[in-house]
C-alpha cells in the first residue's frame, strides 16, 4: 500500500520517515515532491560495465545547465530520504517528462533503510535547461510484508554514497569480464 500526503507527514512526524529537508508544502496526494540537486556528473566516453565510468563534475548554478541529447547526466536529489519502516519508490515526474527529460527510470526502489541522496540517471530528448532546486518529480512510501531488512545492515555497495556515484557493476565482475 502507498500512504498519502498525511500519512506521510505524520510518519516523518513521528520519526519513522526522515525527509531532510523536509518542506509539508512539498507533500501531494500520494507522494512528496523531490527536487534536483545542486551538481550533474556526466557520463565521459563510451560506458563499459566492466570498468569504472569516468565522469565530469559542474555545478548546475543560478543559470542552471542546457541538458543535451545523446548525454548520460547522473544527478543527484536535493532531499536526503530514509524509512526502516518503509520502502521509498522515485519516480519523474508528468511536468519533467512533458520537457523530455527521462530520469531515473531503471532504479525506482528505495529498501527500507535506504538513507543516501538518490543517484539520478538523466537523459534528454532534446536541448533543456534545468535548474538547481527545481520540483524534478515524486518520491512515495509503500507498506512492506513481512521481516524487514535493512539496506544500511546488509552492507550494500551504495549504503554509504553521498551523493550522485556512477555505477559499481565492475565490482561484481571477475576480473573485469563476466
Amino acid at each position: 500500500m502507498i500512504l498519502t500526503g498525511a500519512a506521510i507527514a505524520a510518519a516523518h512526524a513521528a520519526g519513522e520517515i526522515t525527509i531532510e529537508p523536509f518542506e509539508p508544502t512539498r507533500l501531494s496526494p500520494n507522494a512528496y515532491d523531490w527536487r534536483l540537486g545542486e551538481t550533474l556528473h556526466v557520463c565521459d566516453g563510451s560506458l563499459d560495465a566492466a570498468r569504472p565510468t569516468d565522469t565530469t563534475e559542474i555545478a548546475l548554478g543560478a543559470a542552471g545547465v542546457v541538458l543535451e541529447p545523446q548525454v548520460l547526466y547522473l544527478g543527484e536529489t536535493y532531499e536526503r530520504s530514509r524509512s526502516e519502516r518503509y520502502a521509498q519508490l522515485l519516480n519523474g515526474n508528468r511536468t519533467i517528462g512533458s520537457l523530455g527529460i527521462w530520469v531515473h527510470v531503471s532504479a525506482p526502489l528505495g529498501h527500507q533503510g535506504h538513507a543516501i541522496r538518490w543517484t539520478l540517471e538523466i537523459r534528454a530528448a532534446r536541448p533543456v535547461r534545468v535548474y538547481p532546486g527545481m520540483t524534478f518529480g515524486k518520491l512515495a512510501f509503500l507498506h512492506t510484508l513481512g521481516a524487514a531488512a535493512s539496506y544500511q545492515e546488509h552492507g550494500r555497495k551504495y549504503a554509504a554514497s553521498k551523493g550522485a556515484e556512477p555505477s559499481r557493476l565492475y565490482e561484481e565482475l571477475a576480473g573485469g569480464q563476466p
